[in-house]
């Protein structure tokens, strides 16, 4: 199989499974109100993926995991943040701190 070929299948494998998903709940709960103690766990979701995601791709080096300019960029721009400071000057300390490691190096 080639690997036009592979990634194809995936796609299409990948869409299939979403469909499946999404229509398991409307024929799990047949028009009942939820738990609502399962309610909140699935609002918990989707912020834990995205907080897995943003790490995942934050020590991401390739194919292995690493500590780079980046990383201290967006921990500080996430420690600005933290302590209240404006989205627009954590961004800017971000670029300027990984921009600044990486010319260093």
């Amino acid at each position: 199989m080639s690997q036009s070929t592979t990634i194809w299948v995936a796609i299409l494998g990948l869409a299939l499974t979403t469909a499946v998903v999404k229509a398991a709940g409307p024929v799990v709960f047949g028009g009942r109100e939820a738990h609502p103690a399962f309610l909140r766990v699935v609002a918990m979701m989707a912020p834990a993926l995205l907080a897995a995601l943003v790490v995942t791709s934050l020590f991401a080096d390739g194919h292995r995991l690493g500590v780079g300019a980046d990383t201290v960029g967006v921990a500080l721009g996430g420690v600005l943040l933290w302590r209240g400071r404006s989205l627009v000057l954590a961004v800017v300390v971000a670029v300027v701190v990984t921009a600044a490691l990486r010319a260093l190096t």
